[in-house]
């Protein structure tokens, strides 16, 4: 477990909406912390060609991608001014090195944020996560599935009482308004979660939330 644990419990959590698509507006009118945007053309919430409209002033934007070349990923990052990159594939502590790399992001004169994903099911080494600390600076754990993300069901969240890092993390998979007993019960540990992401729980349909259903979290959870 971890040492010198620092007081976590009190931090405010944030909310991140992740798979945008149809009605990013209406969305950001409850002004989550975080909208993801998925480049995967896999995905049927793929946002690749599309236009992210004018956001309110404090929403991040997340570009999610998957074992995406650097240049592609160097052009959206560039093209949506994208905040945070969020890493679901394979990628390698190189790869993310070459991210940091200032000829890549000097387009988008800012500094970003990197999040390296891990699925979990019953159980999890978190050895896994040694070569990329102090790399990242975050990890996000989300459920273990067929689809890279957007699964819509949890995995067993008491493998986390294990977790030996500092490093702040995303809890994603599944989360639903079913869950925020289990959430309010786990964002009373110690452990540092730094946001919980949320997706195919409140769709209508795949990249169309419904709005009526993240007030209802949102404002349950107090985020």
């Amino acid at each position: 477990m971890r040492d010198e644990i620092p007081a976590f419990a009190g931090m405010e959590m944030k909310l991140k909406v992740c798979g945008m698509k149809y009605n990013t507006q209406e969305v950001a009118a409850l002004q989550p912390h975080y909208l993801g945007f998925i480049f995967y053309g896999k995905s049927k919430r793929d946002f690749e060609g599309m236009e992210i409209p004018s956001l309110p002033e404090g929403i991040k934007k997340v570009g999610v991608f998957v074992d995406a070349e650097l240049g592609f990923a160097k052009a959206q990052i560039e093209k949506y001014q994208l905040d945070v990159l969020q890493l679901h594939g394979n990628e390698s502590p190189e790869y993310i090195t070459a991210l940091r790399h200032p000829e890549l992001v000097s387009g988008s004169h800012k500094k970003l944020d990197i999040w390296k994903v891990f699925s979990i099911k019953d159980a999890f080494d978190f050895e896994q996560l040694k070569p990329y600390e102090g790399l990242v600076d975050a990890f996000l754990f989300d459920t273990k599935g067929k689809e890279k993300g957007g699964n819509g069901y949890t995995f067993d969240w008491s493998v986390l009482k294990e977790y030996p890092s500092q490093t702040p993390f995303i809890l994603s998979g599944g989360i639903g308004l079913d869950e925020i007993d289990k959430v309010k019960e786990i964002l009373a540990t110690d452990l540092p979660i730094l946001a919980l992401d949320v997706n195919s729980r409140f769709e209508d349909g795949p990249g169309k939330k419904n709005i009526k259903q993240l007030e209802k979290f949102k404002t349950a959870l107090e985020l």
